[in-house]
C-alpha cells in the first residue's frame, strides 16, 4: 500500500479538520489499490449526510403513517393502506439499522483519529532515525492487527537500507538487517516498482507472507517503507491499508525532520575543507569516551602537526595550503581503523582517538609514513612531512586532558628533534 501526498507537521499533536490524502496499495497478498483517506473526524460529511437522510425518512414514515392510521380509525382501510403499513415497518427497520451503521462506522473513525494522534505525539519526540522505527513499529501493528512489522530505513548519509522486524506480540525479538540500497529511487521517478522489490526482499530476508508495504518518501525520494505481515491469510481491509497510508505519511515526515536533523548536525561537527570531524566533534568524542570507558578500556590519542606548514602557506598561497591539508587528511583517514577517530582540530593539527591502542606506535609510524609518501609535485608543491605525538592510557581512570597532554608534550619533543618522526609520551 503506497501512501503519497503530504503531511501535517510532525510536531503537531491534532489532525486538522479534513485529512485527505491519496494512496496506493501493494502487495503480493493485497494486490493494488487506490485509497481515498477521508476525514477521519466523529462528524464526517458521510456521517452528517447519513443521519439527515434518516431523519428525513422518518419524518416522511410519520406522516404517512398518522395518515394511514387516520384512514383505519375511520374505517375506510384498503389493501394499499396495508401495502403502505408493511413499507413504513420496512423503511422504519431500515433507518435504524442505517442509524446503527453510521454510529458503528463513526466509532471505527474516532478510534483511527486517537490511533492517528498517539501516532503523531511519539513521532514528534523521534529525533532520529532510529527512534522513528521504534515510535511507529507497535503503533502501527496493533492498529493493523498485523503479526509483524518491518521498517526500512535509509542509514542517514549512506546510501545503504536497514531493515528492521518488530513481533507484534513481542513473541519474537527485534532484529536488523541491511537491504540493498539499489531500491531507493530519487525524487520524480516512479517508485512503484521499487516499493515492490524492496517489500520482496523483505518478505525474503524475515521469510515473511501476506504483506502489504508503503512507501516511506522525502523530498530526496523514496527512503524506506513500512511492509506488514500476516502469518494467516486473511485479507487486509480498507481499515488497514488507510491505517497504513496514514501512518507511512506521518512516519516520512518524522524521518524527514531527522534527517535533515542530522545532516545538520553531521555539517556542525564536519570540517568542510577535509571533511574530517572537527573539533567540536573530537571534543564530544573525548567526553563522551571519559563518560562510557569501564574498567580495563585503553585508549590512545595520536597528535599530528604538519612541518613547516605555515612557510609552506605563505611561499605557495592558500590554494596550495588547501590542497595539501586534503591530501593530507585522506592519508591519514587511510591509516587508521574503523574504529578510530580521526579529527582536524587547528590550521595543520590533526588528531586520531584510537579506541583499541594496541600497536599505537606502528600506528602513528604508518601514518606519518603515508604523509611523507604523498605527492602533490604535478601541482608544484612540495614533500610534506609531519610529527606525531603519542600518548595510551594505561591506567583507565587517566582522565582524557591528561592524555591529551601527554600526547602534546611527545609532539613537541619531536618538533625539538627534528621533525618528521613518532614520539611517544
Amino acid at each position: 500500500m503506497a501512501a503519497k501526498g503530504g503531511s501535517r507537521a510532525a510536531g503537531s499533536t491534532e489532525v486538522p479538520p479534513r485529512v485527505r490524502r491519496r494512496g496506493r496499495a501493494s502487495g503480493r497478498a493485497a494486490g493494488s489499490a487506490d485509497v481515498d483517506l477521508l476525514d477521519l473526524h466523529e462528524t464526517s460529511p458521510e456521517a452528517l449526510w447519513a443521519r439527515r437522510l434518516t431523519i428525513g425518512i422518518g419524518v416522511l414514515s410519520g406522516a404517512l403513517a398518522l395518515l394511514v392510521a387516520a384512514e383505519f380509525v375511520a374505517g375506510e382501510a384498503s389493501p394499499a393502506d396495508i401495502l403502505i403499513v408493511i413499507a413504513l415497518a420496512a423503511m422504519a427497520g431500515l433507518t435504524l439499522v442505517t442509524i446503527r451503521l453510521v454510529g458503528v462506522r463513526d466509532r471505527q473513525r474516532a478510534a483511527e483519529l486517537e490511533d492517528t494522534a498517539r501516532l503523531i505525539r511519539s513521532l514528534s519526540r523521534a529525533v532520529s532515525p532510529d527512534a522513528v522505527v521504534e515510535a511507529i513499529a507497535g503503533e502501527v501493528g496493533f492498529a493493523t492487527e498485523a503479526d509483524h512489522v518491518v521498517v526500512v530505513r535509509r542509514r542517514p548519509r549512506a546510501w545503504a537500507l536497514d531493515a528492521t522486524l518488530v513481533s507484534v506480540g513481542g513473541d519474537v525479538a527485534p532484529s536488523t538487517t541491511t537491504l540493498p540500497s539499489t531500491d531507493l529511487v530519487p525524487a520524480g521517478r516512479p517508485e512503484d516498482a521499487s516499493l515492490r522489490r524492496l517489500e520482496a526482499h523483505v518478505a525474503d530476508a524475515f521469510a515473511l507472507r501476506h504483506t502489504i508495504a508503503a512507501p516511506l518518501v522525502v523530498e530526496a525520494g523514496l527512503v524506506g517503507a513500512i511492509v506488514l505481515s500476516r502469518r494467516t491469510g486473511q485479507a487486509w481491509g480498507d481499515t488497514a491499508r488507510r491505517r497504513l497510508a496514514v501512518s507511512a505519511a506521518e512516519a516520512s515526515a518524522a524521518l524527514e525532520r531527522a534527517y535533515t536533523l542530522s545532516d545538520a548536525e553531521a555539517r556542525a561537527q564536519t570540517d568542510p575543507l577535509t571533511g574530517l570531524p572537527n573539533r567540536r566533534r573530537f571534543d564530544q568524542a573525548a567526553r563522551d569516551l571519559a563518560g562510557r570507558r569501564r574498567a580495563g578500556d585503553r585508549v590512545g590519542l595520536l597528535m599530528i602537526d604538519l612541518d613547516h606548514f605555515k612557510r609552506l602557506n605563505d611561499e605557495l598561497g592558500h590554494p596550495a595550503g588547501d590542497r595539501v591539508l586534503v591530501a593530507v587528511a585522506r592519508a591519514i583517514a587511510g591509516s587508521v581503523r574503523d574504529v578510530d577517530l580521526p579529527a582536524r582540530v587547528g590550521g595543520e593539527e590533526f588528531a586520531v582517538i584510537l579506541r583499541d591502542p594496541s600497536g599505537a606506535a606502528e600506528v602513528a609510524e604508518r601514518l606519518r609514513a603515508a604523509i611523507a609518501a604523498i605527492d602533490l609535485s604535478d601541482h608544484g608543491i612540495p614533500g610534506v612531512t609531519a610529527s606525531v605525538g603519542v600518548a595510551v592510557a594505561a591506567d583507565p581512570d587517566e582522565q582524557i586532558a591528561s592524555l591529551v597532554r601527554r600526547a602534546d608534550d611527545a609532539l613537541l619533543r619531536a618538533k625539538r628533534e627534528g621533525r618528521d618522526r613518532v614520539v611517544a609520551g
